[in-house]
């Protein structure tokens, strides 16, 4: 068994099947691992057939709040490119250093400021949806969409995907290597490796 998504110690020692449940995501391959399989294993078999997309639906599901944020964020920072960063963007990577309920707040306010033309917001969202609620104060009393903050982050990386035409399937890979380092406890700043987006 590959070793490409071991040591994934961000990440609890749960049934990746739970997980999915509760954040109301489902995979589209129809696995052989048993139902309490963990996030390590069912990586490894949807790896094993090349099922990108949902690799990239179980990490962001999988992720703790601030690291599946700070994926998010990356993945923002490959659509912004060399521009000016957005206000969601600046905002969510504010909250990942300080998970305040100001810099949630913060995030709150530039989402719903942001230009319809903004695809950064799902950074800001996965933020604002963090703790399964729909914010700060009053707010706090509304539930979130069931999954909203994994669904945001999923979301930001497959628009992020998205923009990529030459290298797509490379770049898919890469942001699947950058979840794991993540949920290693890396910064998740991984380079992409031509060639290497399905096992062989």
């Amino acid at each position: 068994m590959t070793d490409r998504f071991t040591g994934l110690e961000k990440i609890p020692n749960e049934p990746a099947m739970r997980m999915l449940a509760m954040a109301n995501v489902a995979l589209d391959t129809q696995l052989s691992s048993p139902a309490n399989a963990t996030v390590e294993t069912v990586m490894a078999e949807l790896d094993s057939v090349g099922a990108i997309v949902d690799q990239i639906r179980l990490m962001a599901v999988a992720l703790p709040p601030r690291e599946r944020v700070w994926w998010a964020c990356l993945a923002a920072q490959d659509m912004v490119g060399d521009g000016e960063k957005t206000a969601p963007l600046l905002t969510a990577e504010a909250w990942v250093r300080k998970p305040s309920p100001e810099n949630r707040h913060a995030c709150d306010v530039a989402v719903n400021q942001a230009s319809p033309k903004d695809q950064t917001v799902n950074c800001g969202f996965a933020v604002v949806y963090s703790d399964g609620t729909i914010g700060e104060g009053e707010r706090a009393a509304i539930d979130a969409p069931p999954g909203g903050s994994a669904i945001s982050a999923m979301v930001m990386n497959a628009d992020a995907m998205g923009m990529r035409e030459d290298d797509a399937m490379d770049y898919a890979a890469m942001l699947i290597d950058r979840a794991v380092d993540i949920a290693r406890g890396g910064d998740g700043r991984v380079e992409i490796k031509t060639g290497t987006a399905a096992s062989e």
